[in-house]
Parts: C-alpha cells; sequence; structure tokens
C-alpha cells in the first residue's frame, strides 16, 4: 500500500523502508503504542511456562490485556501461535494481572 504526503494540494509518495529484523519493528511499536493503538504497554518479551510473547500491552477501553507478536514473513502457523496465547491468557489471568500491576 502506497503512503503519501500531503503537501498543499499534492500528494507526494513516501518511500517505503524495510525494517531488518523483527525487533527493529517491536521497539518502535512499542514506544508508540498509545499513538498507533491506543493501548497501554504492559512489558516486552513477557515469558511463562514455555511461551515469550514479545509485547504485552493493555486497552483500557475493553478493558482486556492485548498481545502483540512480530512476525516478517507470512507464517501460517501463526494461527496456532494465537490459540496457544489464548488458551495461555485464560488459564493464567493472575499472572498477566500481576504483571500489569508490577508495571
Amino acid at each position: 500500500m502506497k503512503l503519501y504526503n500531503v503537501k498543499k494540494d499534492t500528494l507526494v509518495s513516501i518511500r517505503q523502508e524495510e525494517f531488518r529484523l523483527e525487533r527493529d519493528l517491536q521497539q518502535i511499536v512499542e514506544v508508540n503504542l498509545e499513538t498507533l493503538f491506543g493501548l497501554t504497554f504492559v512489558s516486552s518479551e513477557f515469558s511463562l511456562g514455555e511461551f515469550r510473547l514479545d509485547t504485552l500491552a493493555y486497552d483500557t477501553e475493553n478493558d482486556a490485556f492485548v498481545i502483540i507478536e512480530y512476525k516478517k514473513r507470512n507464517n501460517a502457523s501463526v494461527i496456532d501461535q494465537g490459540y496457544s496465547y489464548l488458551s495461555l491468557m485464560l488459564n493464567n489471568k493472575a499472572d498477566f494481572i500481576l504483571e500489569f500491576n508490577e508495571k
């Protein structure tokens, strides 16, 4: 998808730059969670059991936790990973609340 800057009445194409590493994307998103998604940052690389969540955030409007997983390429297993994270969250609510309260 092309993006543009508006200069007076003219659209000027913005040059696309790829993120070299998933971690680079993660850092910029985490710093700007409120601006991008209206979310409150909770934790980066939150580990629980055998899982490591890239970004854990909190949505105050919906009173819900949000897990963000970063991927540089398409991967069908991301759906399975999402279901695993949902199960993890539902079965470990207290751990998520404790992490939120500590941050």
